[in-house]
This record gives structure tokens, sequence and C-alpha cells, in this order.
């Protein structure tokens, strides 16, 4: 709140400033429906914020508080009907926990009919987000966009001339089926459907579809432009390049970091990037490249990897594609990610505790879930509890019971945790994500240990080469910390980090509005909750 008073102040005394100052509170309303869409020609209902794919952006500026008003409008029971929205890699202090929007961790969905009002004192969080649904496979049927955070005083500013909304990079996977069948499939075979397209910024195409518009992304010769990346997947990773042009990398999942110039870079799902590139070639068009990687194009003959892509436009140049041929992009100079250093050092701190998270799939299981197919941390499948973890911190404190299923692990207040992800001999790289915090990257998967000067980030790939993280529990709550390949989270490849249940119980006051989600969604039918 200082940094608001001090820009207000400053204001007053200088009318003209007064335009530039922005209000203490951003209110944005979010209409979750259902609508026909068509990212790649193929038209299906999907569930969307306020009828689009990918949902409306929504922009804030450093020290404002972002409210986001949520109207469940769903009537496809073919689809989820409820709904609870993630906004991810948002930080989220420890009195405001209920508003997080972890289903069955931090709060209970809403059903049809039903609203809740998101309210995110952003202090001085910048960066590079997105908000989706957690609750189940949804967000692969469309509820997914960018969240940016801007700062008046980027230390970075002087990289760059363009960064707004023109300058945001999505790339997603689609199915032309809804995640409900695609789930069950997934279940009775042990295969996660393969897309039938990736997208990059809504658009793409499909093996014998329509050839729809690719999106342009206009530039102007001699301008430098902030691209913001952020990959939305239910599971794909991306390879992102742009012909004739190198990329250099800024900032990696809301936290800024030492410019490094690559050709291409492969960015997990969830994971987000901001880099810098300069109009300085001659006035055409140039592909960029967006190669999408997960699962066997033989098993979805619509599928084709280099056909989500779009096209990087001079000013000047005709209204045309490319004339180049679409490529895998340059394959040299590809960002290794043990490569990048965080802009402002910031040592991570001694170790408290240990964690090894091992992680294995069980195929025809008989698991507490009812599911054929798991996903495992250290043998144990997570299972939402019917009772969210929140509610029962709040009720019993450090006397609060888990079930084994819930894999929750509980660590005091102000306590350093690493977990290591030892190598695997999987053919997966699992996007690690941490709710609510990030952590220290201090072994990526592909490079040595960093124990000086790691990034901070909050989506992490554990893999063949095995992963460690740091993190601290300064923020007294229970906290997602799952795989962001939401088909292996929703099979139990998740886990819950709690820290301080005493402390949770002593700073959290929930709203009544919050206070009333959980009754409402289990008086529900059946049919309401999926």
């Amino acid at each position: 709140m200082q940094f608001l008073t001090s820009l207000v102040l400053l204001a007053l005394s200088c009318p003209g400033l007064a335009a530039v100052v922005p209000d203490a509170v951003k209110t944005v309303t979010l209409d979750i429906i259902n609508a026909p869409v068509a990212p790649d020609g193929f038209t299906r209902s999907g569930v969307l914020a306020n009828g689009t794919f990918p949902g409306p952006i929504i922009t804030a500026t450093k020290g404002q508080t972002l409210v986001v008003h949520v109207n469940n409008r769903l009537t496809d029971n073919t689809m989820r009907l409820s709904t609870s929205i993630d906004f991810d890699g948002v930080f989220i202090d420890t009195p405001n926990i209920y508003n997080e929007g972890s289903p069955f961790v931090t709060t209970c969905p809403f059903g049809p009919g039903a609203s809740y009002t998101y309210t995110l004192p952003l202090g001085t969080q910048t960066g590079t987000f997105w908000y989706h649904s957690q609750l189940s496979m949804q967000y692969a049927d469309g509820l997914r966009a960018p969240l940016i955070i801007y700062d008046p005083a980027d230390p970075q500013a002087h990289l760059y001339d363009v960064d707004d909304e023109t300058t945001i990079w999505t790339v997603a996977d689609w199915w032309h089926n809804s995640s409900i069948p695609g789930f069950a499939s997934y279940l009775a075979t042990q295969i996660i459907p393969v897309a039938d397209a990736g997208l990059f910024n809504g658009r793409g195409r499909f093996n014998g579809g329509p050839l729809t518009a690719y999106d342009v992304v206009p530039v102007t010769t001699g301008k430098r432009y902030r691209f913001r990346i952020i990959n939305m997947s239910a599971r794909s990773d991306f390879m992102v390049s742009v012909d004739n042009h190198t990329l250099t990398i800024i900032e990696a999942d809301g936290e800024a970091t030492v410019p490094h110039t690559v050709s291409q870079l492969d960015i997990l799902a969830g994971q987000r990037y901001s880099v810098v590139l300069t109009a300085n070639q001659p006035r055409a068009n140039y592909w960029i490249n967006t190669i999408l990687g997960g699962g066997n194009p033989a098993r979805n003959l619509n599928l084709n990897v280099t056909l989500g892509r779009g096209i990087l436009r001079y000013a000047g140049a005709p209204n045309a594609e490319p004339t180049t041929p679409m490529t895998n992009g340059p394959g040299t100079n590809i960002l290794v990610e043990g490569d990048l250093r965080p802009l402002i050092p910031s040592p991570p701190p001694p170790i408290d505790f240990n964690l090894t998270f091992v992680t294995s799939m069980t195929a025809n299981a008989s698991s507490p879930s009812g599911f054929n197919t798991q996903w495992n941390i250290n043998n144990i499948s997570y299972v939402s509890p019917v009772v969210p973890t929140l509610v029962k911190i709040l009720q019993d404190g450090a006397a609060a019971k888990f079930n084994t299923t819930e894999n929750t692990f509980v660590f005091p207040a102000n306590k350093t945790i690493q977990v290591t992800f030892p190598p695997s001999t999987e053919d997966e790289l699992h996007p690690f994500h941490l709710h609510g915090n990030n952590f220290w990257l201090i072994k990526s998967n592909s490079s040595a240990e960093n124990n000086i000067n790691p990034i901070r980030r909050d989506v992490a790939g554990a893999g063949s080469g095995g992963t460690t993280v740091r993190f601290t529990t300064d923020k007294p709550g229970p906290w997602f910390f799952h795989c962001h390949i939401f088909w292996h989270f929703n099979v139990g490849l998740g886990s819950v980090i709690a820290g301080g249940l005493d402390e949770t119980k002593a700073e959290v006051h929930p709203t009544d509005a919050w206070d009333a989600l959980c009754p409402a969604y289990n008086a529900l039918p059946e049919g309401e909750k999926r």
C-alpha cells in the first residue's frame, strides 16, 4: 500500500500525472458459459470465460488489489458444471489463502447459478501469469487465459520498446472431444488422448481440417518487443522459436532473469517466459514456430505438430503467409534452463527438511479413487478429501488429521524445505507446480546443482536427469504441489505442502461467502458436482 500511497500523493501534487495513477482496485467480471468454439476449425462446445478461448486477458498493475467476480453460467451436462478458478503463479498471503481457488485444498467449487468473488492483493509481485479452472480436467475444455501484472518501474524496461496486450503469446493443446470422455479413455487404456491440435494465441490447424487463419503478430522495423509466452496446456510442452530471429529471455514465471539469448526454448505446461525480440530483419513474414510435444501423433491422425504456429509480420509486408517452409525451428542454441540466472541475487537459505519425491505410474490399479490408472508420489496416489484441507486446519490447527491419500506433508512455519526428484527411467518430464509460492531451482533436469544463484520459479520439470527445488514455509497454510500435466494430476500425481498449522488457524478468517461454498457444493445433485 505504501507504493500506491506515494503514487496518489505524487498525482495530487502534479495534476498532470493523475491520469497515469492506477486505481487501487482492479475489478474484473468473468461469466463462465458453454458456447461453441472452433480454434482449429472444428466446432465443439467449450467451457469459456466470457464466451472466448482463450478467455479475456486480465491485466493489473503492481500494488493493485485484483477483484475477480466469477459467475457460473454452465448448462452443458456433457462437461463439468461446477468450477473453481486458480490464478497460476500469483502469490497468496496466508490471511487470504481461502481465495486461492484449489478445490478440496483451500476451497470448495461452486455449481451452476452460483457466483464467487476472488480478492487478490498483488503487493509487489509483477510478471506473467495465467488463470484457469482447477477443477478436474475442466480447463482442457477452454477455461484458461493470461494474467499480466505490469511494473511501472520495470528495471528491465530499457531492454524493450513494446509490452502490451498485443505482445502476449499463448500456446495450448486442444482436443475435439470434451475432457470427460477423454478422461474415461485414459482410465481405460493408461494412454493420455493425444491432442487434435496445437494452438498459438488460440488458433491452429489439424490434418485434413480447414485452413484457418494463423494468428498474426505485427512488428515494426527497429523496435524491440517483450513477448510474454504462456504455456496453457493440459499436457503438452512446446518448442518455441521465430525464423531468423533470436529470443532474449528476461523473465521466468514472474521472476526477472539476467538477459539470456537463445534461438529456441522449450516451455512446459504451466511455465511462462518473457523474451525480447528485436525486429531487425528484412521486411517480410516469418514463421513463429511452436512445435507441440506430448504423445505419439500416430495415435491421433488429426495431429500435425507443426500446424500450431503464428506469423510475425513486419509493417509493410504482404498480408500473406511466409513463403519459407514450416520447420521445427533451428534446433541449435536451445535454452538450457540451468543457465538462467536471477536479475536480483537471492541465495537459497540452508535446508531444514529434506523430502524425496519418487514418481511412478500404476496401471490396472485398484486405488482408493476407484481409478484403473494412477500416478503416485512415493507410492501414494493423491485423492481429494471430502473436507478441504484448509477447513480441517481451521478447525483443529496442528491437531488436524489427514488421510494417507491426501499426501499432505506438514512442517513448522518459517522453515526451508528441499524436495529432490531422483533421476527417473520414465519417458516423461513432469512439470511440478507449487501454488501460492515459488521455489529456488537448485537442480534443473538437465543441469548441475546450483546452490549459489539459482533462478526462482513456480514450475519445473522432473524427469530423467533429476530435479531439486527448495522453498520456505514463510506463508503458513496448505499449498498444492502437483504435476501440471492435468491428466497425471487427476489420477494422483499431487501433494499438499502444509506449513504452520497453528499459525494458519490463527491468521485465516474467511468470509461468510467462502464459508457457504462447501455446504452449497455438498448439497448439489451429483450431476452438477462433476
